[in-house]
């Protein structure tokens, strides 16, 4: 289950979302950034991402799912989408989800609503 991080401190165009002490070794957190609902992730290989916290399919928290690999899958009908892209990769979801740029900084998670895609 993921809790929900509230910003605390602007840099720039990027939020402070969190610690990265904050986060699960593999797993996600949810973080309000500006009133957009990110997603935090952090993937096996270590790798921080940020991601819209909404599927695409049911519109549902994807930060209260299962992360694998660098992937995400949705708890409730097992929609998948790579972190790295937004894009699905497993059904029943066919649109992508954004994600946006992440920046650690001095052990912090900072975040921009700015979308990469």
């Amino acid at each position: 289950m993921s809790e929900t991080t509230e910003m605390t401190e602007t840099t720039g165009e990027f939020v402070r979302v969190c610690s990265v002490d904050d986060l699960p070794e593999v797993g996600a957190v949810a973080a309000d950034v500006n009133g957009t609902l990110v997603a935090i992730v952090r993937d096996s290989a270590g790798d921080i991402h940020a991601i819209d916290d909404t599927c695409s399919h049911a519109n549902v928290s994807l930060s209260e799912g299962e992360v694998e690999d660098c992937s995400i899958e949705c708890w409730l009908h097992g929609s998948r989408f790579d972190l790295r892209s937004g894009k699905p990769t497993g059904l029943p979801a066919i649109t992508p989800i954004a994600v946006y740029p992440v920046k650690i900084d001095g052990g912090d998670v900072f975040v921009s609503v700015t979308k990469e895609n």
